[in-house]
């Protein structure tokens, strides 16, 4: 055993203070990364309000206060009896004054996450849906609103979205969608004949975890014909209850969360809606070539209240009514370049509702990913 004096001691304590301070700088130094990551740490998803509002927000379009992301939706709406007029633009055909006392429309969505890193997210989505019609009279003697009483209006789509964030402020997204829509049914599905093809591209801006916009342009058929338009993204959440979603011109509603698992909506939404027709009679034309194939335009703004509502966890309900605004409802000559109105419809305005069941993330997994 060595034993010191205490000069000895004395003299080794200013060594030994200084070895340590040398250790604790390399440990240091091992921990501390040489260069700043990349990219921050991913935001907490938009459901977690609570969680996001301590957090380091990342840079999507997203922000405080939106309701939860939806994995799968089922939708049906109803319009009850409206009056429906059509006049035939073309000599040859009739004119036509009826009433509809059904208009109903089914939707079925389903995204999938394929890719959810901090910095790229991609988004498979699905959607089947059906619109019907029922009018006063069956047969009604017009061929147009034969066909569709009789085999519906469809659509069968698949999207993929690209989430990508570019750095803690900027964020752009691109959206490609290819849908099957017409009144096909499954023996005389062709997709040359009913593929129709949209997309978007927006570029952002991330203020603050309250205040996201950013500019773009989408192809679609939001003002019934295929087009291209600009688009304004605002999403902006002013205070524990008020916020801003829009996506000017196609949408703009204003938000007010009663709670994190209520939330109230009201504003106005522009659909659009692009259909081809194949008629079992064809529409005959003085002096030109009779038509078996029509391209249905249809237009509507819906002036619109909506409340969303948690029911258990991971499955939430909408309940939403409002006021329907028919713009177009019009029949072209698909066979013509130069697209040719074949019928003008004016479907009158009238009231609508919808129910709306929707499942989202379970508030464990959420809780488990912002643990991470």
């Amino acid at each position: 055993m060595i034993v010191f004096s205490a000069s000895t001691l004395r003299l080794l304590r200013p060594l030994a203070a200084s070895v340590a301070v040398l250790c604790a700088g390399a440990a240091q130094a091992q921990i501390t990364p040489t260069s700043p990551p990349v990219y921050p740490p991913p935001a907490p998803p938009v459901g977690d309000t609570t969680a996001a509002a301590n957090a380091q927000e990342f840079a999507t379009p997203s922000v405080v206060g939106m309701g939860p992301s939806k994995g799968l939706i089922f939708h049906y709406e109803r319009v009850p009896r409206f009056n429906v007029a059509s006049d035939g633009k073309v000599v040859g055909l009739q004119d036509y004054n009826s009433q509809a006392t059904k208009n109903a429309r089914l939707v079925i969505k389903g995204y999938i996450p394929m890719l959810n890193h901090p910095h790229l997210k991609l988004i498979l989505g699905v959607n089947y849906e059906r619109e019907e019609f029922k009018f006063r009279q069956f047969p009604t003697g017009y061929e147009l609103y034969d066909n569709i009483e009789d085999k519906g209006l469809k659509t069968l789509g698949t999207q993929l979205a690209v989430i990508r964030p570019v750095n803690e402020e900027n964020w752009y997204i691109f959206r490609v969608k290819g849908e099957l829509s017409g009144d096909y049914t499954s023996s005389e599905l062709s997709v040359r004949d009913y593929l129709r093809v949209s997309s978007e591209f927006l570029y952002g801006w991330k203020r603050s975890p309250t205040f996201s916009w950013g500019v773009g342009v989408q192809l679609g058929y939001t003002f019934g014909r295929q087009s291209i338009y600009p688009a304004v993204l605002y999403n902006r959440t002013f205070s524990n209850h008020w916020g801003v979603e829009a996506l000017f011109p196609a949408r703009v509603t204003a938000r007010y969360n009663a709670s994190p698992r209520s939330l109230f909506f009201a504003g106005y939404s522009v659909d659009g809606l692009n259909y081809i027709i194949k008629l079992r009679e064809p529409l005959r034309r003085e002096n030109a070539i009779d038509l078996r194939t029509l391209e249905l335009r249809e237009t509507e703004v819906k002036f619109r209240g909506r409340w969303e509502r948690e029911i258990y966890d991971f499955l939430w309900f909408g309940l939403e009514g409002g006021y329907r605004y028919n713009y177009a409802f019009d029949a072209f000559d698909r066979t013509n370049d130069n697209r040719v109105k074949i019928i003008d419809s004016k479907l009158a305005g009238a009231p609508y509702a919808s129910l709306e069941l929707f499942i989202v993330p379970p508030r464990k997994f959420l809780k488990k990913t912002v643990d991470k």
